[in-house]
């Protein structure tokens, strides 16, 4: 699915000088990630924020705002902003200023991968499944 490059870039300007941001691609757009935590993207024209639970409900009060449903079903925390609310320079930095001061209070869950590594409850879970599954060969 394409995104919009130019709001791409626009987000690029405002977070260029933040050491904790960095891009990846997600939800078939692009997502800028706080501390590697997903803060902004962008899904086809429009701006996806991820503003946590508490502040849900005032985001999507917000002018131009509304859930993030783009699988059919909301996802509560995150919020879809359509493009004329964030024409506006300011606006965009606001938007973008929310979901940076969320994600940084998240923790970075491991990755399973990472925990399978360490020990942990992934790789137990896997080995539960093998041993319940009766016929197959380790």
């Amino acid at each position: 699915m394409p995104y919009d490059e130019g709001l791409a870039q626009r987000i690029r300007e405002v977070v260029d000088d933040d050491p904790r941001i960095s891009e990846k691609r997600m939800f078939g757009g692009v997502a800028f990630m706080a501390n590697g935590n997903m803060a902004v993207g962008i899904i086809r024209d429009e701006l996806m924020v991820r503003v946590g639970p508490e502040a849900y409900d005032a985001a999507i009060a917000l002018p131009h705002a509304r859930p993030m449903d783009f699988t059919g079903r909301p996802m509560r925390g995150f919020v879809q902003v359509a493009p004329a609310g964030f024409e506006d320079d300011a606006d965009l930095r606001a938007w973008i200023a929310r979901g940076v001061a969320f994600a940084v209070t998240q923790q970075k869950k491991p990755t399973r991968a990472k925990a399978a590594k360490k020990g942990g409850k992934p790789a137990a879970k896997r080995a539960q499944r093998a041993k319940a599954k009766p016929g197959r060969k380790r």
